[in-house]
């Protein structure tokens, strides 16, 4: 499954009122880190069935970002059945955001 984008329109029916496991990846077209980043979540969004993979273009959507505080990207936030359950910033390698998932699922 590729990564989905949302957006302030869309977020509650995509992401607040889901079931399951949700990592939405808040973005920008010009931010570097964000574009190391992005082929990651793409990889982990066809090898992690169990969890879906969602994008924000913070550009797009300030008002989404500000209400998630985000303040620097990327940020990642975690939601399980529409509760944050965890939510980290900067760019990382394929193994960190394994082990960021790991820790909600375990």
């Amino acid at each position: 499954m590729a990564t989905l984008h949302t957006t302030q329109t869309t977020f509650k029916q995509d992401v607040l009122d889901k079931k399951g496991i949700i990592m939405v990846d808040f973005f920008a077209e010009w931010c570097g880190p964000c574009k190391m980043t992005g082929p990651i979540i793409d990889q982990l969004s066809e090898e992690k069935r169990e969890v879906t993979f969602y994008k924000v273009n913070v550009d797009e959507d300030g008002d989404l970002a500000s209400q998630y505080s985000v303040f620097s990207i990327p940020t990642f936030v975690i939601f399980k059945d529409g509760q944050i359950v965890g939510q980290f910033s900067g760019a990382m390698g394929k193994e960190g955001f394994e082990e960021e998932l790991r820790k909600i699922q375990a």
